[in-house]
C-alpha cells in the first residue's frame, strides 16, 4: 500500500517534506536487538565450562532448548515490530497540511492532521549528546485546534523543519484570507 492511498491528498496539495525517525535511532535498536540475541550463546557459554554435566539430563536439555527457542522467536519478534513501526511512523507536510502516520504495533495505525494555518506555534527540542552530535530531535506543534498540540519524536533536523514548518503555516494563511475569487486564480487583488 502506498502512503498516498490513505492519506487522501486534495487536487492543489503537494508533498513538501515526508520526515521519518532519525536513522541512527533504529541502530541503536537493532544493536539493542543484538545484544539480546548473545545472551543466550553466553549463558550455553557460561554453563558449559562451569557445570559441564548439567547439559548432560534428558530432560532438562530438551527444555533448555525450549526455551532459547522461544526467547529467539520473541526477540524476532519485536525486532520486527519495531523495523515496521520505525518505517511506517511518518510526517507528511503539504503545503495545506500537516498529517502524522503513527505505526502502534503490528495490527494499529493512527493518522492524525491538522491546517497549516491553525498551526501556532512550533517547538524544536534537541536534549542529549547523542541528538546533538547527530542532530535529531523532538518537535512540538501546538494549534488552535480541538487537538491542542502534536509531538513528533526523533526526527532529523527539527530546527530547519520548525522553521519550514512556521514559513509553510504563514503562506497558507494568506491563502485562506484571500476571498474566494483571488484563491482560483492565487493572486490577490
Amino acid at each position: 500500500m502506498r502512503m498516498l492511498d490513505f492519506i487522501h491528498q486534495k487536487d492543489y496539495e503537494r508533498i513538501i517534506y515526508k520526515v521519518r525517525r532519525h536513522p541512527i535511532t533504529l541502530l541503536s535498536a537493532m544493536l539493542g536487538f543484538l545484544l539480546l540475541f548473545a545472551v543466550p550463546v553466553a549463558v550455553r557459554w557460561l554453563v558449559v565450562t562451569v557445570f559441564p554435566t548439567l547439559l548432560a539430563s534428558a530432560w532438562l536439555y530438551p527444555l533448555l532448548v525450549l526455551f532459547a527457542s522461544v526467547y529467539y522467536l520473541s526477540i524476532g519478534l519485536f525486532a520486527f515490530t519495531y523495523l515496521v513501526s520505525y518505517y511506517l511512523d511518518v510526517l507528511i507536510i503539504t503545503n495545506d497540511r500537516l498529517l502524522t502516520v503513527e505505526q502502534q504495533g503490528l495490527f494499529s495505525r493512527t493518522i492524525a492532521e491538522l491546517d497549516l494555518y491553525k498551526i501556532q506555534d512550533v517547538t524544536s527540542t534537541i536534549k542529549g549528546i547523542f541528538p546533538s552530535i547527530f542532530r535529531y530531535g523532538d518537535l512540538l506543534v501546538e494549534t488552535a485546534g480541538a487537538a491542542e498540540e502534536f509531538n513528533i519524536e526523533q526526527i532529523s533536523n527539527p530546527e530547519a523543519l520548525r522553521q519550514a514548518i512556521m514559513d509553510l503555516a504563514d503562506e497558507d494563511r494568506k491563502h485562506h484570507a484571500m476571498t474566494p475569487a483571488e484563491a482560483q486564480t492565487g493572486i490577490p487583488q
